[in-house]
């Protein structure tokens, strides 16, 4: 039990330490932290002799760790866009002709890209957008 609490205020010494990160970061900490906790314990509880509580943490520490590994990224639809959205969003004129569609694509990713700290719901609204355009 004791290192139960330990671990626990080990983790919340560590969430505490990432707070300075994005909101997004500290989820998939906080998630990493729960899933490693979980399988510590089930070690622990299945030194001791309680195998269902030990195969229950296993399966905890799985989905939680799991979960901390997905990326949920939002698809992009470009088939539900109208192509007034598609030039509100890139900031064009309704004469915009193919280059200005690239440009004003380029400059606007090289903001918003998830690479460089962007956020990829706009990245996907900036290529949905692109790609109604340039049919």
């Amino acid at each position: 039990m004791i290192y139960i609490l330990i671990a626990g205020g080990c983790l919340w010494l560590l969430i505490l330490a990432g707070r300075r990160r994005s909101p997004r970061l500290d989820r998939k900490l906080v998630r990493a932290l729960v899933a490693a906790v979980a399988a510590v314990a089930a070690v622990v509880a299945g030194l001791r002799g309680a195998w269902i509580v030990s195969a229950g943490l296993i399966l905890v520490s799985a989905v939680v760790g799991g979960s901390a590994r997905m990326r949920r990224d939002p698809p992009s639809d470009a088939s539900s866009m109208s192509i007034a959205q598609a030039r509100s969003i890139l900031g064009v004129g309704a004469t915009a002709d193919r280059s200005e569609i690239e440009q004003a694509y380029r400059r606007l990713i090289r903001r918003v890209h998830p690479d460089v700290g962007g956020a990829a719901g706009l990245a996907a609204q900036l290529n949905a957008a692109r790609d109604v355009l340039l049919k």
